[in-house]
C-alpha cells in the first residue's frame, strides 16, 4: 500500500499549526508506539500526541509472549527487541515450606518465537519509538497533550497544546482517532465511556532494581505464595530485577518505600543488599476494569484504556499490543477502500472476549498467589504437588497450556457459516520455511504482506481460489520437504505448516494481514470469497458486516 501526503519528524508542532491525518493516536506507550509502526508500515498518514516529553523510566510491564513478538516481528523489530529480554526461564510458585509446589515451563504455540519472553520496558519502548522514523507518514508531537475532542461525519478534530505554560493550541484534524493513553484515559471520561470492574483493596508495592550480586535464583521468575506476606520475584534484563510485595493492614504506605523497609523484605528471600541497588519503589493497585464500549464513532480505545487486568500472567501490556495489530490493519484497509467502515465494529467484536478471558487466568493465579488463609495454603501445596503428577492435568499445569489462546471466529468470520472449520478464526502456526529464492525464513517473513492465501496439494484447485486471485490476493503453494524452490511457492521444511493445516482439516487458508485465518477450504468445501476489493480506494464490499 502507498498513500501520497508528507509528514514532518519527530518534533515540535509550530504555534497554531492545523495538522491534518488519516489516523491520530493519543498515546506513545507500548500500544501507541506499535500502533505507529504498524500504521507507518502500512503508509497511514498519522500523527501521535503524547503528553510526556520524554520516554517514561519506570519499568511496568514486566514479560511478554511469542504471539506479540510475531506482531512486532511484522514492524520488522523482533530481533532487535529481543536482543533486550530473556526467554525460556522457569516460573516457580513457593509454598510454605519454601519449596515449589508448581513449576511451569511455557510450551510455545508455534509462533516461530520463545513462548515467554522477560523484558525491561523502557528499553523495550525505545526500541519501538526508534523504529517510528523509517516511516515519513507518521509524525510524533512530544510534550503534547489533547485536551478537547470532538468528531463529526467525516473526522475528528483534537485540541492538542504543549504541556509548557502559556503554550498555544494547535488543531490535529483526523479520519479516526486510537486512544491509547492509560488506564485514567482523559479521551475515554471526555467521550462519557464507562469503565466498568472493580478495583482490589489490596495495594502492593513495586521494586525495582539493579543486581550487584547475581544469587543463584536470580533468573527464575517465583511466586513466593506464603500468607503472611506474598511476594513476586521477577528476573528482568539488562541486569535487572523486580519485586512486588503486598501492603498489609498495618503498613505506612510512605515507610514501605523507604530503602531500610525494602531490604527487610527482601532479606525475608534472602536478598542482602549486597546483592541488589534499589532503583525505584511504587505502591499501585491492582484493577479489573473494561470500557464499556471501545468504539465511540470514528474513535478507538486500546489498550489500558479499554482494559486493564492484574499482572499476575503478563498478559496486560500484551493485550494491548494484540490490539494495536486487530485494528490498525482494518483502519488501513477502510481507509484505503477496501472494507467499509462497518468492519471497524469488528474491533471490539474479536479482541473483548480473549481480554475477558485473560483477565479470568489473571485473578486465577491471582488467588493462587496471594491467598492469605494459612490452613488453605496448607491444603494448597500438597493438592497442587498431587495434581501436577496426574498426566494430563500436570502436563497442561507444567506448560501452561491452561493461557486462553486469541481465536477470532465472530465478525468477519461470519461470512464464512457455510463450514466453520478448525483454522477459521485461528492464528496460523509459523514455522521456518523456504522462501521462493529458497532462502531459510519464518513464515510471516516468506509471504507477501497483506492478505494471502495459502494452498496444498488438492487445494491449489480449490474453486474459490479464483475469485481472490481476481481480487489481486497472492495466492501461495505450500510445498513438501525437499521440492525445488520457485515463484509462487514456499516450501514447508520440516511439514509443520501441513500437519496445523492437516490437523484443522484445510487444504487452503486465506489469511487476513494479522495472519489469522479468515476462510478455509478443503476437498468438500470451497473457499469463502473475499471481503476486499482489488485495487487502491475502490468501493467497499457490502457483503462485509459487523
Amino acid at each position: 500500500m502507498t498513500r501520497s501526503g508528507s509528514a514532518s519528524p519527530v518534533g515540535k508542532a509550530s504555534t497554531a499549526e492545523a495538522i491534518d491525518a488519516e489516523v491520530a493516536i493519543v498515546g506513545y506507550g507500548p500500544v501507541g508506539v506499535t500502533a505507529a509502526n504498524m500504521l507507518g508500515k502500512l503508509g497511514v498518514r498519522t500523527v501521535v500526541v503524547e503528553r510526556d516529553a520524554n520516554l517514561y523510566s519506570r519499568a511496568r510491564a514486566i514479560s511478554t509472549d511469542e504471539e506479540v513478538i510475531r506482531i512486532w516481528q511484522s514492524i520488522g523489530l523482533a530481533e532487535q527487541l529481543k536482543a533486550d529480554m530473556l526467554g525460556d526461564r522457569p516460573i516457580d510458585f513457593v509454598g510454605l515450606d519454601g519449596r515449589s509446589f508448581l513449576s511451569i515451563t511455557p510450551k510455545p504455540h508455534g509462533n516461530g518465537h520463545p513462548p515467554q519472553m522477560f523484558i525491561y520496558q523502557p528499553a523495550l519502548e525505545q526500541t519501538l519509538r526508534d523504529g517510528v522514523p523509517r516511516f515519513e507518514s507518521v509524525r510524533v508531537l512530544l510534550g503534547h497533550e489533547a485536551v478537547g475532542i470532538s468528531q463529526d461525519d467525516e473526522g475528528v478534530t483534537l485540541r492538542v497544546r504543549r504541556t509548557e505554560p502559556d503554550a498555544e493550541e494547535l488543531t490535529v484534524r483526523a479520519t479516526y482517532v486510537i486512544a491509547a493513553d492509560g488506564g485514567s484515559s482523559p479521551t475515554r471520561r471526555a467521550l462519557g465511556v464507562g469503565f466498568e470492574g472493580r478495583t482490589y483493596e489490596g495495594r502492593w508495592v513495586v521494586i525495582d532494581t539493579k543486581v550487584l550480586t547475581p544469587w543463584p535464583e536470580v533468573d527464575r521468575l517465583r511466586f513466593h505464595c506464603t500468607p503472611s506476606r506474598p511476594a513476586v520475584d521477577c528476573p528482568t534484563p539488562l541486569g535487572h530485577h523486580r519485586w512486588e510485595f503486598p501492603v498489609l493492614p498495618e503498613d505506612d504506605e510512605e515507610v514501605l518505600v523507604t530503602h531500610d523497609a525494602i531490604h527487610g523484605m527482601l532479606r525475608q528471600l534472602h536478598i542482602d543488599p549486597a546483592n541488589v541497588e534499589i532503583l525505584r519503589a511504587v505502591v499501585y493497585s491492582h484493577h479489573v476494569r473494561f470500557a464499556d464500549q471501545w468504539r465511540v464513532g470514528r474513535v478507538f480505545l486500546a489498550g489500558d484504556a479499554a482494559h486493564v487486568m492484574p499482572p499476575w500472567i503478563g498478559e496486560g501490556m500484551a493485550s494491548g499490543v494484540r490490539d494495536a495489530a486487530n485494528l490498525t490493519w482494518k483502519l488501513a484497509a477502510v481507509l484505503e477502500g477496501r472494507l467499509p467502515d462497518s468492519v471497524l465494529d469488528t474491533y471490539e467484536i474479536e479482541r473483548q472476549p480473549h481480554v475477558r478471558k485473560l483477565t479470568q487466568s489473571a485473578v486465577t493465579v491471582g488467588r493462587l498467589i496471594t491467598e492469605r488463609r494459612r490452613p488453605v495454603a496448607m491444603l494448597r501445596d500438597p493438592f497442587m504437588r498431587t495434581a501436577a503428577r496426574v498426566p494430563l492435568v500436570g502436563r497442561s499445569l507444567r506448560e501452561g497450556s491452561w493461557f486462553p489462546e486469541a481465536q477470532y471466529t465472530g465478525s468477519l468470520a461470519k461470512i464464512t457459516s457455510r463450514r466453520r472449520s478448525g483454522a477459521v478464526g485461528r492464528l496460523i502456526s509459523q514455522p521456518e520455511v523456504f522462501d521462493e529464492q529458497g532462502r531459510l525464513a519464518l513464515l510471516d517473513d516468506a509471504l507477501p504482506t497483506g492478505w494471502v492465501v495459502l494452498a496444498r496439494g488438492s487445494g491449489m484447485h480449490d474453486r474459490g481460489i479464483e475469485a481472490w486471485r481476481r481480487c489481486g490476493i497472492p495466492i501461495v503453494e505450500v510445498l513438501p520437504p525437499g521440492s525445488r524452490a520457485r515463484p509462487g511457492a514456499i516450501i514447508d521444511r520440516d511439514n509443520e505448516l501441513h500437519d496445523w493445516l492437516e490437523e484443522r482439516g484445510a487444504t487452503a487458508v486465506a489469511l487476513r494481514p494479522d495472519r489469522f485465518v479468515f476462510t478455509s477450504g478443503s476437498d468438500e468445501h470451497v473457499l469463502a470469497p473475499p471481503p476486499v476489493t482489488g485495487g487502491s480506494r475502490a468501493r467497499p464490499v457490502s457483503t462485509v458486516a459487523a
